[in-house]
């Protein structure tokens, strides 16, 4: 038997994939989460900073009145990726969110790759919602605990806050014992605080609509006063490129519904139920969104808004102080269930991770009594927490652009590599074809009605050169929008070129055949809307500055770091192909392994266990 080279064994490694034998029924953590629960999940971990700072800020700052069209496009992203989570969803019921869909499909060190963003997401999720809620409380007194706190703890540090923040430090850490002590009792007292948040919305619009004056959304530049950031005035005063900045900006507003996609382990029949809160959450959350935003700039003009907390000082301009309280009452009652939203699936994602070995195993205990994984929940608690007391605002929510829209690229790009392979060439990989046979399989003349091992990686190399030229496309839209006409005919030229191509590969992926497996879900208009998605996304991620991406960079050298140093040689994954290997070369040799048959089969029922963290006791549903 010829032995693998160093590099083959090394890329083995990278690209192994989980074996997707669970089909979902058991778990070693409650299933408690109902419909109801799971669609309060995704609606209280959203709407928060997005209705009661976000809006005001985007449209002072990036849009003006055509914030609204900012939350449309962001919401148009987000639900694409809501859809690619959805399917996700139905296939592969457990915890992990695209971490483990991404295992499944493309192998592990992009899922490695992959988790770790997402740690960053919620991380910085909770971090950015504490602080959010701090500085609403803040702006309520006067701005009184900030100059305190100037004068007596200053750090004259640039990438930090003014000053540490001891009220978010300390949220984060009473939030993470309440998630460590059960998931059943923080459930309900999120579905509590989002109803209270709903009503609440519901006030807002109907108080600020009677004030409500069309003409703010035209207003003359010459009516603006001097010292005001007006831009052009109208209903777009910063153009079109203001419009994308605020999209990019308004898109943290909609980050928090992939939560609902990480609880599958706990979640009643989450074949249906996951999807179904994903897209009722995810309606809910629009039309909030597009309300405020609505009445928000009609009551008051654009350059007039507060970015820190826009409806306090909104109310304060009409002299209605009762709706001002009521409304700041359920602003810190929304930044709360946003904060148990963005918490709720990071020490999931941990302990997802750690059950497969790629990093610190530790993390996957789970305390029998609570049910649930108690100190991949403190340890997540004290990071976010430490983070909400030393970076400001703008710097958290920058960060947690990029790693969330990286993620929802992934996403998109598995819905597309699972949707055109049976589970049969999940694992292989191996394949040795002519070059007329490729150039016949990319229109598929030979009229495959199933997918085959070369139509399959026609997909995957059509799906990366698309990723490729989307690139290349939005490096030329995000810096040279304003040379987008007839003086520039080289940029159109360019533009027309990598539009071309990207056609051509969305007609070659087209032609595909594709799995015709039965699920709870699927995706429509494959692979239209994943192929949207990327762009969607890549632009984005293109919008945000070059600090960002330095952070992020340094962010995935340390994920990297543990990676290569622990994970890829601790990996369930690969001690279960080690194993196989070893023996398979055995036989090959002439040695009679009949008698060790039965242990290797034994030995992936327990990778199976390990896949899943089960530990050795059984698990009551005391709680349902």
């Amino acid at each position: 038997m010829r032995a693998e080279g160093p590099l083959r064994r090394f890329w083995t490694a990278l690209t192994r994939k989980k074996q997707n034998e669970d089909d979902g029924s058991e778990s070693k953590l409650a299933r408690v989460l109902t419909l109801l629960d799971l669609t309060g999940l995704g609606v209280g971990s959203t709407l928060g900073l997005g209705v009661y700072v976000l809006a005001g800020s985007v449209a002072r700052e990036q849009a003006g009145p055509a914030v609204v069209v900012s939350f449309l496009v962001a919401a148009v992203a987000s639900a694409i990726a809501a859809l690619c989570y959805a399917e996700f969803a139905a296939r592969v019921p457990k915890a992990g969110s695209a971490y483990v869909y991404s295992y499944v499909s493309i192998g592990e060190f992009t899922a490695f790759t992959i988790g770790w963003n997402l740690i960053l997401e919620y991380v910085i999720g909770t971090s950015s919602v504490a602080r959010g809620m701090s500085g609403y409380i803040d702006s309520l007194v006067d701005n009184k605990i900030s100059k305190a706190m100037r004068e007596a703890m200053p750090m004259d540090v640039d990438f930090l806050s003014d000053y540490p923040d001891f009220f978010s430090f300390v949220v984060v850490l009473i939030l993470a014992g309440l998630l460590a002590y059960g998931v059943k009792e923080s459930t309900l007292m999120n579905n509590i605080f989002t109803g209270v948040n709903l009503i609440v919305i519901g006030i807002v619009l109907v108080a600020g609509g009677i004030n409500c004056d069309p003409d703010n959304w035209t207003i003359d530049p010459k009516d603006i006063p001097p010292g005001y950031n007006g831009g052009t005035g109208g209903f777009a005063p910063f153009g079109f490129a203001g419009i994308m900045a605020g999209a990019a900006k308004c898109f943290y507003g909609f980050v928090g519904f992939d939560c609902i996609a990480t609880t599958g382990e706990e979640a009643k029949n989450p074949e249906r139920n996951i999807p179904l809160a994903i897209v009722i959450s995810l309606i809910i959350i629009f039309l909030a969104y597009f309300g405020i935003s609505t009445v928000l700039t009609m009551a008051l003009p654009y350059y007039l808004q507060d970015p820190e907390a826009p409806f306090p000082h909104l109310f304060d301009s009409i002299e209605w102080y009762a709706i001002k309280w009521i409304v700041s009452i359920g602003a810190i009652f929304a930044l709360c269930t946003s904060l148990l939203g963005a918490m709720f699936p990071l020490p999931r994602v941990l302990y997802a991770m750690s059950s497969d070995g790629i990093i610190y195993k530790k993390l996957q205990t789970v305390h029998p009594k609570t049910q649930t994984p108690v100190l991949a929940t403190l340890l997540s608690g004290l990071l976010a927490a430490i983070m909400a007391a030393l970076f400001n605002l703008q710097q958290l929510i920058d960060m947690m652009s990029i790693g969330t829209l990286l993620a929802y690229t992934i996403v998109a790009v598995s819905v597309l590599v699972l949707r055109y392979q049976t589970e049969e060439l999940l694992n292989s990989s191996e394949i040795s074809v002519t070059i007329p046979e490729v150039i016949r399989q990319l229109l598929n003349r030979e009229r495959h009605s199933a997918p085959t091992k070369l139509s399959s990686a026609v997909v995957k190399f059509s799906v990366c050169i698309f990723a490729v030229f989307v690139c290349g496309a939005c490096g030329i839209l995000v810096p040279a929008e304003d040379y987008i006409n007839g003086d520039y005919p080289g940029v159109i030229v360019c533009l027309a070129v990598l539009v071309a191509v990207l056609v051509l590969l969305f007609v070659i992926i087209s032609m595909q055949p594709t799995d015709s497996i039965k699920l709870t879900f699927k995706v429509p208009l494959v692979p239209l809307l994943p192929l949207i998605s990327v762009f969607f996304n890549l632009y984005l991620m293109f919008q945000l500055d070059s600090g960002t991406w330095i952070r992020f960079a340094v962010w995935i050298a340390v994920g990297y770091f543990i990676y290569f140093s622990y994970g890829i040689r601790h990996s369930i994954e690969g001690e279960r192909l080690l194993t196989k290997a070893e023996l398979a070369e055995s036989k090959a040799n002439g040695i009679d392994n009949t008698g060790y048959d039965g242990a290797l089969d034994a030995m992936d029922r327990k990778n199976s266990n390990h896949f899943q963290g089960a530990p050795t006791y059984a698990v009551a549903n005391e709680s349902m």
